[in-house]
């Protein structure tokens, strides 16, 4: 399995997946634009060898398909993503075996962990050129300009690694950094994540907070990185989960951090908790310019380190379909038995990509008492913590494909009374940027219960759904030949009609 970046476009090479763009690009606007036209279409990743004003290539469009995230994951059916679920679902919230089968799954699970353990590189590829204070400057990097209104160049794939000041827990995520000058970036993340936590730790300790950002990792540990995990957890571990075996860490130049040891780039720096820049205009996942913000964490750098030859790996965030949507559908799948365990009768659940992939949520419950829609609806909104920012929830009964929109519109308007069966929180925390809100930061929830009612939901008997009739529907399977039909679908609905389902 490839374990690195470039092995990775390699394997996406042989496969057809990568081209090669030769031509000379601008990093200002253009790449983001040929790169955007050819996502909508679900075409390849790109590799730009010849940027304007830069010396190194710019790969994009890495994981710009399902198919090629499972690759990522060393997979390669996105329902082997359902199976890693179960795995991390263990761990996740582990219980005491009740069966000598319960045991055996938990051991293999645990060999696994060690298996998964990361090691240390004390010559790391990472390390191989060294900048240091004047050296630094952020400026010769290839960063994206993605939109005509942004204030300035980005950084969007980077993994921003920071360590709890009094556990020394490391968090490992992925926040957009915005170019401020030749050594200093603002930090756009919200007020859940690890590093917020750290940040205020550091504040309260009157410290600074180190920070290191891992640039053109292999994409697996992207994908750790953006799992939701309690935090006494490592993404490192996760990394090594994902990929059969250890992670190889190194040490930072100047930081008590540590930092995949293949990166193409790391940058080392502390952020002061009094010291804040001016952050956006920028284009956001939302599909609009995100507001200024002027009180946003500064970074400072001073410290550069990469690869003899580094690839400079890049993305960008937008209206779907964008990268991070395509990683959402594939996070989507290892949600679901972890999410399952924390709310049990829930049979499935799906976070559409029009939405945002979190905006809106539809969950289906194999239904048995009255009331358990809103139930299992109030248990999303607590089960992960990325959920906190799900404005809608459409619970829907367990026989519906929830990967098809004309169900599940089909169930809220057959078997929804908006009087009875829709719901509202107010004033919840909420994404700041989020424009639909009145208040910044604090918006409504709304729940939508779409299953079939019973007593004492409702008074009135519920007729039966129509369903063809069985013997006839298996007689015409048979005979769907002899119609000379052979070469049109049956009637069945396609799943993949709507890009939805992944199986």
């Amino acid at each position: 399995m490839a374990r690195d970046l470039r092995e990775f476009l390699k394997q996406l090479e042989q496969r057809g997946q990568l081209r090669r763009v030769s031509t000379m690009v601008d990093a200002n606007l253009e790449v983001a634009e040929i790169a955007n036209r050819l996502l909508q279409q679900g075409g390849p990743a790109l590799l730009f060898e010849n940027v304007k004003g830069a010396s190194y290539p710019v790969a994009v469009n890495v994981l710009g398909t399902v198919e090629r995230v499972c690759w990522a994951m060393n997979m390669e059916r996105p329902e082997e993503l359902e199976e890693l679920g179960k795995k991390l679902a263990i761990l996740y919230q582990p219980r005491p075996p009740k069966k000598m089968s319960q045991a055996i799954e938990l051991g293999k699970v645990l060999l696994d962990v060690v298996k998964a353990k990361p090691g240390r590189d004390f010559f790391p590829a990472c390390q191989q050129v060294v900048l240091k204070d004047e050296q630094v400057d952020l400026t010769k990097l290839p960063l994206l300009r993605v939109y005509p209104g942004d204030a300035e160049r980005v950084i969007t794939l980077g993994l921003m690694i920071t360590k709890d000041p009094e556990t020394k827990i490391p968090n490992v995520g992925v926040y957009r950094l915005q170019l401020q000058s030749r050594n200093t970036m603002t930090v756009q993340w919200l007020s859940v994540r690890g590093a917020t936590r750290h940040l205020r730790k550091a504040a309260e300790l009157g410290q600074k907070l180190e920070v290191a950002v891992a640039i053109g990792v292999h994409p697996l540990v992207i994908m750790a990185a953006a799992t939701p995990l309690p935090v006494d957890l490592s993404e490192w571990l996760f990394a090594g989960l994902y990929g059969g075996s250890g992670l190889s860490l190194a040490k930072c130049k100047t930081l008590d951090l540590e930092v995949p040891a293949d990166s193409e780039f790391v940058l080392e720096g502390t952020i002061d908790p009094k010291d804040t820049g001016v952050d956006g205009p920028a284009g956001d996942h939302m599909g609009f310019y995100g507001g200024v913000n002027e009180q946003a964490p500064l970074v400072r750098f001073h410290t550069m380190t990469h690869r003899k030859d580094p690839i400079y790996l890049t993305a960008f965030s937008g209206r779907p379909p964008k990268e991070d949507a395509m990683m959402a559908l594939a996070l989507n799948r290892i949600y679901t038995p972890i999410l399952r365990q924390q709310v049990p009768e829930i049979v499935d659940f799906f976070l559409p990509m029009e939405a945002l992939s979190y905006k809106a949520a539809i969950i289906s419950i194999d239904k048995a008492y009255p009331g358990q829609a809103r139930r299992a609806a109030l248990a999303f909104w607590s089960a992960l913590p990325q959920f906190t920012y799900t404005k809608f929830v459409i619970v829907v009964d367990k026989d519906t494909n929830i990967r098809d929109p004309r169900q599940v519109v089909w169930s809220i308007a057959s078997k929804v009374d908006p009087g009875r069966d829709v719901f509202i929180l107010p004033d919840n925390p909420f994404d700041r940027l989020d424009f639909a809100t009145e208040k910044q930061g604090l918006g409504g929830r709304m729940g939508i219960d779409a299953t079939t009612k019973i007593y004492p939901e409702t008074d009135r008997p519920w007729a039966e759904p129509l369903q063809s009739d069985p013997d006839t529907a298996a007689m015409v399977d048979r005979r769907w030949a002899e119609y000379g039909l052979a070469d049109l679908q049956r009637g069945d609905v396609d799943p993949n009609l709507f890009g939805y389902d992944l199986q």
